[in-house]
């Protein structure tokens, strides 16, 4: 499964955030897609959706990534 970290850091506005996509297999047969973000050092918020399929998950996963680049977010280190 995949797990994507991106990183929005920005000193002049003290902005220091994280969001994380991540794709899993639950107990239950079907995939989940669980999204964490929050400042950077701190647990965040999270959020899990199930989809039936790997595929549907991945590409929803892709979604969120894309969404999140376009915010001025980057793949982190």
């Amino acid at each position: 499964m995949s797990c994507q970290l991106l990183h929005r850091i920005d000193p002049d506005q003290n902005m220091a955030r994280f969001y994380r996509v991540e794709v899993l297999p639950d107990l239950f047969g079907q995939v989940t897609v669980e999204r964490r973000w929050g400042r950077i050092g701190s647990r965040g918020q999270y959020r899990m959706a199930s989809h039936p399929s790997i595929c549907s998950a991945e590409a929803a996963a892709s979604l969120l990534v894309r969404g999140k680049e376009r915010r001025g977010y980057g793949i982190a280190a």
